[in-house]
């Protein structure tokens, strides 16, 4: 993960343009930078807490999915043996029919 970059030039030069004075400007620049990087380390932890529940969800979801998928392969196999066996079933017993041996 890469640090959160802050440009302090462009903050200064933001803040002096609305008429801040330079030095409260950088004053205010250098308070801020600071504060980002006090909370930076507090943030890291927490993103990948997160990121490893979210993997941990996905990783659940997809094995949730590989067993409804196989489930639903096992009974396609079951529907089209079944309709083979009467598919085959019906065409002997109108061979038999048409041989008239029924």
């Amino acid at each position: 993960m890469s640090t959160i970059t802050f440009d302090t030039l462009k903050f200064v030069r933001t803040l002096k343009d609305s008429g801040i004075p330079e030095s409260q400007a950088e004053a205010i620049t250098e308070a801020v930078r600071a504060a980002q990087q006090d909370i930076e380390p507090v943030i890291r932890p927490d993103l990948r807490e997160l990121e490893l529940r979210l993997d941990a969800r996905i990783r659940e979801t997809e094995l949730r999915l590989e067993a409804k998928l196989a489930e639903a392969k096992a009974d396609l196999t079951r529907w089209v043996i079944g309709a083979g066996l009467l598919q085959t079933t019906v065409i002997v017993g109108v061979l038999l029919k048409i041989a008239k041996l029924i």
